[in-house]
């Protein structure tokens, strides 16, 4: 532990003095990360990583004893999503790209596995489109499970329109692959044992809403687990140590937190709940490539972890009391878990990658180190009363060596909307504090992670209730002195995009400047995309409809809570940014809106990202997003 902490002290020690005129370029936050994707061999020989420095973009491997460069593959023309170890020679990488797929209307994010051998240097892609396979399907890059000899994959895919079968998929050589087990038009998902077996498979009907869970028992397909719901509101996330039950995500009637279950593939008798706690929420499972369950990661503004093995938790225990302002994300480990990459951010860290290892953290790599530690900026967790006495959750991120009175403001809600923001370094909300704003991130009512209550307090409150917490954070930091409420520009990307442009039009006086990035316009038009895509008995659109219209509303309800409806309210300037390739929000949800500004003569700019998507990964993307805000809110606040 003591190397981490000296290495940290001495990089700071040069600047020490000076921390409040070091000055951070915007580029800084613009580049995305340095190093991402860190992962480690089985062995802890070798680490893997995503590297975007020098203008380059490559997932590289290198050997850790050594240091030596083992491979660098070049991932500029693709968006590398994941990265693993199979073994300590091979590894697999997941991409995606927007194309075009033959025959079919529109472009579409593909997603595609590729293995590399390190010792031939070959690589090759496992599912193909077309090849043994339906040729319009665009998700190929999961796995669910490698064989014991580690000669295959089990991959879950379309043959046809049908079924939605289980494939085993040769990780040695480009072969056809070959049905493992026969699905149904309407499964998701399979689960298997130690051996490859399956285990059980799960199936959810968009027509009937019917969600079910079948134990193969016998060679005969069981049913376990049945229900009649518009959406899944149960999470099976992978199998117990001994492969007897699965693991269910579900939500805790004592006290509304969602919590781990187990359910035995013999009957489907549920026991629990086994992790849980009344002041957070699951968020996730920690599993292995074989999806064996080993403990979870708790929601919350830190992380925090439960596992089965009582030394892991003393582990975790450890680490936090000796650096309790920093937050550890586990991102990788050794099957035996004697090694463990943490990312870590927080006090005095932009982002760095450290290894665990025989009671010692060690630094593997910062993720930007054009942004020195002492340049970070403080971020503090913050509550208040919204006007109906809803206790709002929030984070605020203040400008180093300032003090905290009186200072202009960037009001920055999360996407999702039922997502939630984390303390540690964020690459828009460090910007901002480094241009002298006060950053303001309220969990508004919708936001996950805070219990099922204040989740639902936001269905049905786009552009009421979930807006007013806005409203109040900006009222409740005025009063006391904090901000100044002359001084308070709004800027937020995908829903809050849509918060964004709700603030510009239902409470015009509030912001100085309004920034939307791949934000929505247009609710009623975005309900509409979503049934073409998928069908109006899809649960993706059963899901919208209960989260933006839920309770008791009018029938011109998404009339009135689309901003485009209301461009002649709108007094400050607007900026919107949107990605042409936009999967998530069509661009034409910014196009649209520019339009009604500009014909109604309102202060309006448009950026459109070429070949952008909804997340901003472009390197180039980024930098050109980040340069236009600099320019724009410094022009206006």
């Amino acid at each position: 532990m003591l190397n981490l902490i000296l290495l940290i002290v001495l990089s700071m020690q040069p600047f020490f003095l000076f921390a409040q005129q070091l000055q951070v370029p915007v580029e800084a936050y613009g580049k995305l990360p340095s190093k991402s994707m860190v992962v480690i061999s089985p062995n802890a020989e070798r680490m893997a990583y995503r590297d975007t420095s020098n203008n380059n973009d490559a997932m590289v491997v290198i050997d850790l004893k050594s240091g030596s460069l083992l491979a660098a593959v070049d991932v500029s023309s693709v968006k590398p999503d994941n990265v693993y170890f199979i073994d300590d020679d091979r590894l697999i990488f997941v991409a995606s790209k927007n194309k075009h797929i033959w025959g079919y209307r529109g472009r579409h994010d593909i997603s595609a596995a590729f293995v590399y051998n390190l010792t031939t240097e070959k690589i090759h892609q496992l599912l193909i489109q077309g090849y043994g396979i339906y040729d319009g399907q665009s998700q190929l890059g999961s796995i669910i499970g490698i064989s014991p000899d580690k000669k295959y994959a089990y991959m879950p895919a379309y043959k046809n329109l049908g079924a939605y079968n289980l494939y085993k998929v040769n990780l040695e050589k480009k072969r056809k692959p070959s049905i493992y087990r026969k699905g149904t038009s309407d499964t998701i998902d399979f689960f298997l044992d130690k051996n490859g077996e399956i285990l059980a498979r799960e199936r959810y009907n968009n027509k009937t809403n019917l969600h079910r869970i079948e134990a193969l028992i016998d060679d005969d397909w069981q049913e376990i687990f049945r229900q009649e719901t518009p959406y899944r509101t149960k999470g099976f996330n992978g199998v117990t140590p001994d492969r007897k039950s699965l693991v269910m995500i579900s939500q805790d009637d004592e006290h509304g937190r969602w919590a781990y279950y187990t359910m035995t593939l013999a009957d489907g008798t549920i026991s629990g709940p086994i992790f849980s706690h009344k002041d957070k929420d699951v968020e996730h499972v920690l599993t292995d490539i074989q999806r064996v369950i080993h403990g979870v990661q708790y929601s919350g503004f830190t992380p925090t972890y439960e596992f089965f093995d009582e030394k892991l938790n003393a582990r975790m225990r450890g680490i936090n009391k000796a650096m309790p302002n920093n937050t550890f994300v586990i991102k990788d480990n050794t099957p035996d878990w004697n090694s463990m990459v943490f990312y870590m951010d927080g006090e005095l860290s932009s982002g760095d990658y450290v290894l665990y290892e025989k009671g010692a953290l060690d630094l593997l790599s910062p993720a930007r180190p054009d942004i020195p530690p002492q340049a970070v900026h403080p971020v503090k967790e913050y509550s208040f009363k919204a006007r109906d006495g809803l206790t709002i959750p929030s984070l605020i991120t203040t400008p180093i060596g300032q003090t905290v009175k009186n200072l202009p403001a960037i009001m920055l809600p999360h996407g999702g909307p039922e997502s939630y923001d984390k303390l540690g370094f964020d690459w828009m909300t460090q910007y901002f504090a480094g241009q002298g704003y006060l950053v303001i991130q309220p969990q508004f009512r919708g936001s996950k992670g805070f219990g099922t209550e204040h989740l639902f307090k936001g269905r049905g409150e786009w552009g009421r209730k979930m807006q007013d917490d806005l409203t109040d954070a900006v009222h409740d930091l005025s009063k006391k002195g904090l901000i100044d409420k002359a001084r308070v520009c709004i800027v937020g990307a995908s829903y809050g995009g849509y918060a964004a442009l709700a603030g510009a039009t239902f409470t015009p006086d509030l912001y100085k400047c309004v920034v939307s990035i791949n934000g929505v316009s247009d609710v009623e038009q975005m309900l509409d995309t979503e049934q073409r895509d998928y069908g109006s008995d899809h649960w993706v659109v059963s899901y919208w409809q209960d989260v933006i219209s839920k309770g008791d509303v009018d029938e011109d309800h998404l009339e009135q809570i689309s901003p485009i409806n209301y461009v002649k309210n709108v007094i400050a300037p607007v900026l919107l940014i949107h990605g042409e390739l936009d999967q998530t929000v069509p661009v034409e949800q910014s196009e649209d809106m520019f339009d009604e500004l500009e014909d109604a003569d309102k202060n309006v700019t448009f950026i459109e990202l070429e070949e952008g998507d909804h997340n901003l990964s472009n390197a180039k993307n980024r930098m050109r997003a980040l340069k236009a805000i600099d320019k724009f809110i410094n022009q206006h606040i």
